[in-house]
């Protein structure tokens, strides 16, 4: 594996260099180099914003086709609970766990049933006595991905504050599996697990997974490859099954503030859209936000039904899934008593990983640092992308790592033009020489 898998690709042919992706992206991963796009592997977190921004759709996404199913003897579907929101008048879940089935998979695990499970283990660990006390205050959900690659790039005094469990994913998949393998006899390599997707930076954690050494999950389909399909099985199904096994609380993690809503606790924030988590992330960082218990923050506007991967517009898919939610129970999956399980728990701590970071030098990382300082002074503070970096400050780092020149911005290169014309101008005076002296060929003038 390389050691940076990104699901968000470029396809150049496509990429006419507009600095739409450039400009919108929260980590400055992207830069335009000899006219298309380039994206810092170190830096992406697959957020999908750029795939969100871009008109010319030179942006997408890897994700796992249906044709690939057949890898495994016996196949498993994970929905997640935003893939609801995309159907108009869903009164029963069961059409759509239904209409996976029809599709080919042999179960049908909804993701929903571990959000419930999650939602309990979070309880428990931030108001256990023992536990609790371990979890700095405002804890972070860690359910969205692309957050949590978002602290681990950006925001290192914070990593700690993230809520060390696996996401409902992962907690559906490890579970689907070991009842898989108990019901059928077959080895967990004979069973695929197959995460049903709003978004890109879901496909990236299930192949480079943060706090584990690997993902249960064996694939991930975007919810706008399964859509068609599935919702022609629907429209066909002659009977349906009694699949459904979640309530309010699971189905509720699909919008933004449904996990928080969880947790029964008043003293929580909820924030969308990775430029309101930027904001949210500083504040706490900086220590303005202050008597909160958890913090939900999704990269996406309206939470996971506005993954770029998804077919309907967020909004609406949130007020579907808000009506559909009055017909469900509160909660059906529970955890036993004691201690949250350790399956449950991530195995690892979230280290910061210091992409950003000048130099591994401190002395020349300062020298460096002033460096960017002095270029930027000379710079016009316009931030217009022009120069193919995201600001005026991004541009002046690139050009001390020397990977442009100072004269790419436009500003400096019209200085530095006019003050060429403005030097040939005093030499021509200087030796008496004027526009249309050398073109007489010896004769006198009028003549």
């Amino acid at each position: 594996m390389k050691e940076f898998f990104h699901s968000v690709t470029l396809h150049e042919d496509k990429c006419v260099g507009c600095t739409n992706c450039v400009k919108r992206c929260p980590t400055e991963a992207i830069r335009i180099r000899n006219g298309k796009a380039f994206i810092a592997s170190e830096r992406c977190i697959d957020c999908g914003e750029c795939i969100r921004i871009c008109p010319h759709h030179a942006k997408r996404a890897r994700y796992t086709h249906l044709d690939e199913l057949d890898k495994f003897t016996y196949k498993i579907a994970l929905p997640a609970p935003a893939l609801y929101g995309q159907f108009n008048n869903l009164d029963d879940i069961d059409y759509v766990l239904t209409g996976l089935k029809q599709m080919g998979f042999d179960q049908v695990y909804e993701v929903s049933r571990a959000a419930e499970l999650v939602s309990e283990a979070t309880r428990k660990m931030m108001y256990n006595a023992e536990t609790g006390a371990n979890l700095p205050r405002p804890v972070i959900s860690s359910a969205c991905p692309a957050v949590v690659r978002l602290i681990r790039v950006r925001f290192p005094d914070l990593c700690d504050h993230v809520l060390p469990l696996k996401s409902p994913m992962e907690t559906a998949a490890g579970m689907a599996k070991r009842e898989a393998v108990e019901k059928t006899g077959l080895s967990e390599e004979q069973i695929g697990c197959f995460f049903i997707t709003p978004c890109p930076a879901k496909v990236t954690d299930i192949k480079m997974p943060l706090g584990m050494e690997k993902s249960c999950v064996d694939g991930a389909i975007a919810i706008s490859e399964a859509f068609p399909q599935l919702s022609h099985k629907m429209d066909h199904l002659e009977c349906i099954e009694p699949i459904a096994n979640s309530g309010i609380i699971g189905v509720g993690w699909s919008t933004s503030g449904g996990e928080s809503a969880a947790l029964l606790n008043e003293k929580y924030l909820a924030a969308d859209g990775i430029e309101n988590v930027i904001r949210v992330l500083e504040e706490v960082e900086d220590e303005r936000i202050g008597d909160l218990d958890f913090i939900e923050l999704n990269a996406c506007a309206g939470g996971c039904v506005g993954g770029v991967l998804c077919v309907e517009n967020p909004y609406v898919a949130k007020a579907r899934i808000q009506r559909l939610r009055k017909y469900l129970p509160v909660s059906q999956n529970h955890l036993a008593g004691g201690p949250v399980p350790t399956e449950m728990e991530w195995e690892g701590e979230l280290e910061f990983s210091n992409v950003m970071t000048l130099s591994s030098d401190l002395g020349e990382a300062m020298r460096m640092m002033v460096e960017i300082d002095n270029i930027e002074e000379e710079l016009p503070g316009l931030d217009c992308g022009a120069c193919g970096a995201p600001t005026c400050r991004a541009f002046a780092e690139d050009v001390v790592k020397g990977a442009c020149k100072k004269t790419d911005c436009v500003f400096v290169y019209r200085k530095q033009m006019q003050k060429v014309a403005s030097t040939i101008s005093q030499l021509e005076g200087g030796l008496g020489w004027h526009p249309g002296d050398g073109n007489n060929d010896g004769e006198e003038d009028g003549k």
